[in-house]
């Protein structure tokens, strides 16, 4: 019967679009759009929550464009963001265990260079490579990718202005907004960023030589990768956070005072408590004022390179919002509901754009929810299951509750620890800083958040999501049989301390 309907639906479509062939007014060069009628879904936005809603929907059988203004696909993680910054932290990570790390291992190498240019081609290579992916996955899939900008006529009908020139419109029966975010200028406006010396994460990530200091405006998970990566290969940094911790919003107190100790090692310093009041360029360097978060002592910092990193905001520019009726809340998120409904019927936000943590795997979480509620009514997104990671050395991960928000609610816990110092693979691999810290409801033994800072804690923490799905305890975890040898013994072993006794330590 839905075979029949579909077939049905198909040919009405036909007529349709023989009947209204000027509607589309479509020009050949604007990707892989074919001229047609009314799409059943059109994504606005091309990035990890955009283009994955574009896949399911067409997947689910769905006639579905995507629209997206950047030329390329993956949005700003695979373009400026998630991905390019990936790819300096793994190479970065290379050059400088190779000068730091190797001879005490039993390998002699001499004449290590930095060559900066290919570490960067390299980058882009990977960048090309991967959004290339995507457009493939579109022609597989059957969704049509226009290249411009839209703008809402209607809440059916949205105008495009083609990059290559042009102009079109499509209609929509309905449309998920997924337009992601863009680099929060620094409040008040004091600093002015130029991409060459007062750079965001964008810049940060295009730097044609190491600078020799670097100031960090922000110890939030991107200034603190983006650090690490420049520290690595030869910057003097120094991160400035107005808070009293590293980190970012979701990070366990107990966590980053051990992150930033680790850091602290690696030569990155630290003025927590401080307030950055202004950063100007004279005689070649950027001058950076800066108090103290009670305002009670003033100093100033020099550097070669200012990395602004105090957070993103919602993307709207341009959408004609108005025009529709869509409502914003103070912060320029669009507002939804549980659903992901916006003011307007049919169109639905996800991602970056409205509410929630910027996160890459969380606006596809949603763009996949999303169309499932076009199609069928209902869709899925676990809040309390959303992972984040900080992809330094080591690497920082966690998910649910943190110890200090339990405390605030007045929930009783257990804590259970293991350190990595005591797991036989991170010793073999000389690689040994950091733990696992289980958090689990004192009476159910429930795992409430799982905390991990050490050697690959953006892969293992997904066990910690899989087994929060699940209403998994600790007990749960400790019973599975994790192999020998393997850091995830230490997941093992913490979740072993959470409801009774580690073995190994």
């Amino acid at each position: 019967m839905l075979q029949l309907q579909r077939a049905a639906q198909k040919n009405v479509a036909r007529r349709l679009h023989k009947a209204t062939v000027q509607l589309g007014a479509w020009n050949s060069h604007r990707g892989f759009a074919t001229p047609s009628g009314s799409y059943d879904a059109v994504i606005i936005g091309g990035g990890p929550g955009g283009y994955v809603a574009a896949i399911k929907a067409a997947q689910l059988g769905l006639k579905t464009a995507c629209i997206e203004k950047r030329g390329s696909l993956g949005g700003t993680c695979l373009n400026v963001g998630c991905i390019p910054s990936k790819a300096m932290l793994n190479n970065s990570h290379i050059y400088h265990q190779t000068k730091h790390d190797l001879q005490k291992r039993g390998i002699d190498v001499t004449g290590v260079s930095l060559n900066l240019p290919q570490m960067l081609q390299a980058k882009e290579q990977s960048v090309v490579g991967l959004t290339k992916g995507i457009e493939m996955l579109f022609k597989q899939n059957k969704v049509d990718y226009i290249k411009g900008s839209a703008s809402f006529v209607s809440a059916t009908r949205i105008a495009v202005q083609l990059n290559d020139g042009g102009s079109t419109e499509v209609e929509a029966k309905n449309v998920i907004i997924a337009t992601g975010s863009e680099v929060a200028p620094f409040p008040g406006g004091a600093i002015e960023i130029d991409e060459k010396q007062i750079v965001s994460s964008t810049g940060a990530l295009e730097l044609q030589k190491v600078p020799e200091k670097m100031v960090v405006i922000g110890g939030g998970i991107i200034g603190l990768e983006m650090g690490s990566v420049w520290s690595r290969l030869g910057a003097e940094v120094t991160v400035v956070e107005f808070l009293g911790a590293i980190g970012g919003a979701g990070i366990d107190e107990e966590v980053a005072k051990q992150f930033q100790k680790i850091l602290t090692k690696q030569g990155i310093k630290f003025k927590l408590n401080t307030k950055v009041l202004s950063a100007d360029k004279q005689g070649g360097n950027v001058v950076i004022q800066t108090e103290s978060a009670k305002g009670d002592k003033q100093e100033t910092l020099e550097a070669d390179v200012v990395l602004v990193a105090v957070g993103r905001r919602p993307y709207t520019e341009g959408l004609n919002l108005e025009a529709v009726g869509i409502e914003k809340d103070s912060k320029g998120r669009i507002v939804i509901d549980d659903q992901f409904n916006t003011s307007v019927k049919n169109i639905k936000c996800i991602g970056d754009v409205t509410f929630g943590p910027m996160l890459a795997h969380k606006a596809e979480e949603e763009g996949i929810a999303a169309v499932e509620y076009i199609n069928a009514g209902h869709g899925h997104v676990n809040y309390n299951g959303i992972p984040s990671v900080v992809y330094t050395h080591p690497e920082v991960a966690w998910v649910g509750k943190t110890e200090q928000e339990l405390k605030a609610a007045g929930v009783k816990y257990n804590i259970g620890k293991f350190p990595f110092a005591a797991n036989s693979r991170a010793k073999t691999n000389q690689d040994s800083e950091g733990f696992v810290k289980f958090i689990s409801e004192k009476e159910t033994d429930r795992i409430l958040g799982v905390h991990i800072i050490g050697p690959n804690a953006g892969e293992m923490v997904s066990e910690a999501v899989l087994a929060m799905e699940y209403g998994a305890s600790s007990e749960d975890i400790a019973r599975t049989t994790h192999a020998h040898p393997t850091l995830s013994e230490a997941f093992k072993e913490a979740a072993m301390a959470a409801y009774g006794k580690a073995i190994h330590f």
